[in-house]
């Protein structure tokens, strides 16, 4: 006999940010665990080895000592075609009530990202499944983020001091959790904060904002750039995979412009999706026009070839010494384009 369909037999966590990936996951699985023993609730799959059709197993089998099953399965990005997920289609055609399925779309380091198969994603839909998505996006998804992350929090940050968060952490948004964590541990939990007490807090001394990296690049000040770089990975205590982010997303956008046919700041929002200030499309449409196709294409590989390494792949760098040679070879592309040098 067929079982009973639980209410969310399974939930596809998916995101390009690794660190608000992983705090979803994480918060996620912790709110099905409840009060339970999680030794004895979850089952957990991840890395590289793994099968799909063991999940699948995991999730048939009837719970031991407990009411219910919890099956995580990481890393399941590299399941990228239809005949990958045949067997976790079929079963959610009939999942067992006693099981909650959560599969993280990610891939291990160096490999690159799949879209989910459309007949996983109708098999999710169908069974009364959920897509979690983790990313802010993007205009009006962007706005939405901040304002139920501003909302949920455990401290209560005034008017200005949202503003002020908002707009130093724009292409940093993992960073939100980490300056959180800080606020409450000073000033206790549901304290009440403003702009005096928050920016201590957005940076130790000597930190810059990601922008002025970004600035120095494009104006090809490859020892200005070199020094925010240092800043940020130093006094700021970014990890080099986030400032790796916060270029790729500098960049992106300039790819997203270049052959769009965007004529000015407000045709470069609306191609961008971006909403109140055009400001940053402003710099995107201008910095892509004066790379041209070829640049803008350069600065794409270079930051891939850069990724790679920092993931593991290609040669054996420190972290820091991938992003000092990014930053040079950024740099001087964009002072060979006739960007102003200082």
């Amino acid at each position: 006999m067929a079982a009973t369909t639980t209410a969310t037999p399974i939930r596809l966590v998916r995101g390009s940010d690794e660190v608000l990936l992983n705090e979803a996951v994480v918060e996620l699985v912790a709110n099905l665990v409840g009060d339970g023993d999680r030794s004895l609730l979850v089952d957990e799959f991840a890395g590289a080895d793994y099968e799909l059709a063991a999940v699948v197993d995991a999730a048939q089998t009837l719970p031991f000592l407990t009411d219910q099953r919890i099956v995580v399965a990481r890393n399941a990005g590299r399941f990228s075609k239809a005949d990958d997920v045949a067997s976790l289609v079929a079963y959610l055609a009939d999942p067992l009530a006693s099981s909650e399925l959560v599969v993280v779309w990610e891939t291990p380091p160096g490999e690159r990202l799949s879209a989910v198969p459309k007949k996983l994603a109708d098999a999710i839909k169908a069974s009364g499944g959920e897509v979690v998505a983790t990313d802010p996006g993007s205009g009006k998804a962007r706005a939405d983020w901040w304002s139920d992350h501003l909302k949920g929090a455990p401290v209560t940050l005034d008017a200005r001091a949202g503003a002020l968060v908002k707009e130093q952490l724009a292409d940093d948004v993992s960073e939100w959790s980490a300056l959180v964590a800080r606020l409450v541990a000073v000033y206790g939990e549901g304290a009440k904060l403003g702009v005096d007490e928050v920016e201590p807090y957005l940076g130790r001394a000597g930190s810059v904002p990601p922008w002025d990296l970004t600035d120095a690049i494009d104006a090809g000040r490859t020892a200005a750039a070199l020094d925010m770089l240092h800043r940020m990975l130093d006094a700021g205590d970014r990890h080099p995979l986030q400032v790796m982010a916060t270029l790729q997303g500098h960049y992106v956008r300039m790819l997203r412009l270049d052959g769009s046919g965007a004529r000015n700041e407000r045709d470069a929002a609306d191609r961008l999706g971006m909403k109140g200030s055009t400001f940053p499309a402003k710099k995107a449409l201008a910095q892509a026009r004066a790379l041209g196709h070829d640049g803008v294409t350069r600065a794409v590989t270079l930051l891939a070839e850069a990724d790679l390494t920092l993931r593991g792949g290609g040669v054996a760098w420190p972290g820091d010494l991938v992003l000092e040679v990014l930053v040079a070879r950024l740099s001087r592309l964009g002072g060979s384009r006739g960007a102003r040098r200082g």
